[in-house]
């Protein structure tokens, strides 16, 4: 099967913003370590072990209920038919989006650091949205198998 030049963009896409993200997350967890004024295991708790329970959660939540995995596939296919990870535009929106993400991140560590809330909620949130990033690239890759689908991707 030959994939249309649309879709391998597409697909590239869906696996690079993955991959930048997860990088993204690694980069800003390790800037952040120093300046989290805590113990390391509770270093560990708000830089690893939350994010991944929300990274988990979220990921196996959305593929197993049939209704949210639905709902996400149309989200996908309706991204790919809008152009989306197609263009320029699109991928500079994707990267500036989780460069906005990772600044956010840092900058809550940097609260913490001067005595503000801890920045838990923020790492938490980040792998909540690397959860859903993994979820919408097994779709891509599902879609491109599936009969329904397979004709409008093909080249």
């Amino acid at each position: 099967m030959a994939l249309s030049p649309d879709w391998r963009n597409f697909r590239r896409m869906q696996d690079l913003t993955l991959g930048f993200a997860a990088a993204a997350y690694v980069a800003d967890a390790i800037l952040a370590w120093p300046l989290i004024p805590a113990e390391t295991g509770f270093k560990l708790s708000i830089l690893v072990f939350f994010p991944a329970v929300y990274l988990i959660g979220v990921t196996a939540l959305t593929l197993i209920i049939r209704p949210l995995r639905a709902w996400m596939t149309r989200f996908v296919w309706m991204s790919f038919k809008a152009g989306f990870g197609q263009t320029v535009i699109s991928v500079l929106v994707s990267i500036g989006m989780l460069c906005a993400i990772t600044v956010y991140t840092y900058w809550a560590s940097l609260g913490a650091a001067e005595g503000g809330p801890s920045p838990a909620g923020a790492f938490s949130g980040f792998g909540a949205g690397i959860g859903i990033l993994i979820v919408q690239t097994v779709l891509t890759h599902r879609l491109q198998h599936d009969p329904e689908f397979e004709a409008e991707v093909e080249d």
